[in-house]
């Protein structure tokens, strides 16, 4: 059966391998980026290989909760039903630390936004549809407080803080939805695969992309992760795994959330 599968950031790296690989299993891909240009010519490049029916293509700034919320609106008008959000789109490195609502861009984008994109587009993910969120090995403690406000902290302190607190959500979020709702599942795709952020953090060039695409494929549409709502798999082991002790905290997770809640209607 062929499904409709949202990526965000998938405009290059691993999203852009990721949507390569479904778009070669006949699945429908819609490609999200920020940069209408960079879309046209993605959009081009896919056209040659795959059927133009096959590729949806969505601009959004994902720093802006109004753009998260105009994706999701447009995407609820275009498609009936979502089989798989895999929730990509991170940022390391940014040229401006602060959102025009005050936020720090760096939580917005890898925390907030999934979140919010997330809730937008429940009313056309079922409980046969799944959310793939892009965690990372790189985890620490943040407190719900720290997503409210500009941070001064290092864009590897505040990276491993988000994909922290983007776990922790994860969890609570398939809590509250159960068996009615999507699956959520937190995947660490692999440390330090050639993208954008590794060549920014590290200044190497990284393993290859395909990797962490052949797992997020996998998490997309295995029977292995059929069941596997609320867990964390770490594809540097390659199996599911505890994340971070706070990802299993279940008042750490639900005042996280509740904050996250707070945030995005404010």
């Amino acid at each position: 059966m062929k499904k409709t599968i949202l990526i965000t950031g998938s405009t290059d790296g691993i999203g852009l391998t990721t949507a390569r690989s479904l778009l070669k299993l006949g699945h429908k891909v819609l490609v999200h980026g920020r940069s209408e240009g960079k879309l046209t010519r993605i959009k081009q490049q896919l056209s040659e290989s795959f059927s133009t029916e096959q590729i949806f293509t969505y601009r959004a700034d994902l720093s802006n909760m109004g753009e998260v919320k105009a994706l999701a609106s447009q995407i609820k008008r275009d498609h009936k039903k979502l089989d798989v959000l895999i929730n990509n789109a991170g940022v390391f490195v940014v040229p401006e630390k602060v959102t025009s609502e005050g936020l720090d861009v760096r939580f917005m984008v890898n925390t907030i936004a999934p979140y919010l994109l997330t809730q937008q587009l429940l009313p056309i993910l079922d409980e046969s549809s799944r959310v793939i969120n892009l965690s990372s090995a790189a985890q620490s403690s943040v407190s719900p407080e720290e997503l409210t406000k500009p941070s001064v902290l290092s864009d590897n302190a505040v990276y491993a803080k988000s994909k922290l607190a983007l776990t922790m959500w994860s969890r609570q979020m398939a809590l509250q939805l159960g068996a009615d709702g999507p699956s959520i599942i937190a995947i660490n795709p692999k440390s330090f695969l050639g993208s954008k952020m590794v060549e920014q953090a590290y200044g190497v060039a990284g393993g290859n992309l395909q990797i962490g695409a052949d797992i997020l494929v996998k998490a997309a549409l295995s029977d292995e992760f059929s069941g596997a709502s609320g867990s964390y798999f770490d594809n540097d082991i390659g199996n599911f795994t505890s994340p971070h002790q706070d990802a299993i905290d279940a008042k750490k997770i639900a005042k996280l959330t509740g904050v996250l809640e707070s945030i995005i209607h404010d």
